[in-house]
């Protein structure tokens, strides 16, 4: 029985199509959901900076992150699904890293997580999150394809 289950939230289709999947999951298994969204703080401090002000690019990424949260747990709470939420910031290290290492801590049952699905060329120039999370965990990972 999965009745903790973390999943990993951005602006994608697929991560919304993993919501739903879980949310469903969530309902039949009374579990709590804990919803976490990484943000990258590294990524625009290597770069021009003399150009950009990088800190307020670093509070944006926050500010956006902390929204697209609350925004997600709001359509969870509306279920009477128990959720907490959670903002990761890191500094240029792995996403998929990040991801395996926080349901370890919280002890998740279950992560449910969105995949595009790309193979080929795309794959191997994008990578895959989803890849590298199902190479480093040992929990259970239930991966979700949004419709064409």
């Amino acid at each position: 029985m999965y009745t903790r289950i973390l999943v990993p939230v951005d602006h994608s289709d697929t991560s919304q199509a993993a919501l739903q999947e879980a949310t469903r999951l969530a309902g039949e298994q009374h579990a709590i959901v804990r919803l976490i969204h990484v943000i990258d703080l590294a990524q625009f401090a290597w770069s021009a900076n003399e150009f950009l002000d990088v800190p307020q690019l670093q509070a944006s990424l926050k500010e956006g992150g902390e929204k697209l949260l609350a925004e997600r747990a709001a359509l969870l709470q509306e279920k009477n699904i128990q959720v907490e939420t959670e903002l990761l910031e890191i500094w240029g290290g792995q996403i998929a890293r990040t991801l395996v290492d926080d349901a370890a801590k919280w002890q998740a049952h279950l992560l449910v997580m969105g995949t595009h699905g790309y193979g080929g060329l795309t794959h191997m120039l994008l990578g895959s999150v989803a890849e590298g999370v199902m190479r480093h965990t040992h929990i259970p990972v239930l991966l979700v394809k949004a419709s064409a």
